[in-house]
């Protein structure tokens, strides 16, 4: 029962620190930030499976703001649907300090 026990709670901290490390390197690269908002938003196979690119016509438009914001603009080669009948295209990754923020952009 004792050496169950250990095995157990030995388990438990393994996975815990796989977890952690695993959370802090998710948010440390553009693509890497944005899968994980997809898989948090309940888009996990649209999160694995669709391309990222970079939106360089949207970046022209909005350039002002978007350097002010230290920003840039990515969209999706297969985005994903939303309850509402409408599609998630572009998102907007906004860099502070070493990590990446991603938040949903409209259309030009």
């Amino acid at each position: 029962m004792q050496k169950k026990l250990i095995v157990l709670v030995t388990t438990i901290a393994i996975c815990c620190i796989f977890i952690g490390y695993a959370a802090s390197r998710a948010y440390n690269a553009p693509q890497m930030a944005i899968r994980t908002y997809l898989f948090l938003s309940e888009h996990p196979i649209t999160a694995l499976t669709t391309g990222i690119v970079e939106n360089q016509f949207q970046e022209e438009l909005d350039r002002n703001s978007l350097e002010l914001q230290n920003a840039k603009i990515y969209y999706f080669t297969r985005p994903p649907l939303y309850a509402s009948g409408n599609y998630l295209i572009n998102c907007k990754v906004i860099k502070r300090g070493s990590q990446y923020y991603v938040e949903p952009y409209g259309e030009a």
